[in-house]
């Protein structure tokens, strides 16, 4: 019982092992494809955090030319991480307490209904007296 026990947890190691080295490959061939397919003009990030537009590819040397803010820097393609996409920036004023956009469609109706009635507000008022005194 107990090496039938051993043999299923052998061959589970053995499966898991199996499934990580054919995802790194994967990923590898990935990154591969990228760097080799990188283009002037395409925005990227290094592994260093550097952010430039690709200038000139050189695939003999394996070496990429960057320009990050009127420097160009040379890199070798490993040390391309990957495509720069810069992330959505949304101010506070534009959503609301559950961080839900607001509606840019504001009509007297909803305005009124977001206006205070004075007479709610006096009333809340004696209340808030009468439960102090």
């Amino acid at each position: 019982m107990d090496y039938i026990f051993l043999i299923v947890i052998i061959v589970v190691m053995f499966g898991m092992m199996f499934w990580q080295s054919k995802k790194a490959k994967q990923q590898q061939a990935e990154r591969q494809d990228f760097r080799a397919n990188l283009q002037p003009g395409t925005e990227v990030i290094t592994i260093g955090g550097v952010i430039g537009k690709v200038v000139s590819v050189d695939t003999e040397y394996e070496e990429i030319v960057i320009d990050s803010e009127g420097s160009q820097i040379r890199f070798g393609f490993n040390a391309i991480s990957r495509e720069y996409v810069r992330p959505a920036y949304v101010h506070d004023d534009e959503v609301d307490e559950n961080g839900n956009p607001l509606s840019t469609d504001s009509t007297d109706e909803d305005q009124a209904a977001q206006e205070p009635i004075e007479g709610e507000i006096e009333a809340a008022q004696t209340e808030t007296e009468q439960k102090n005194s």
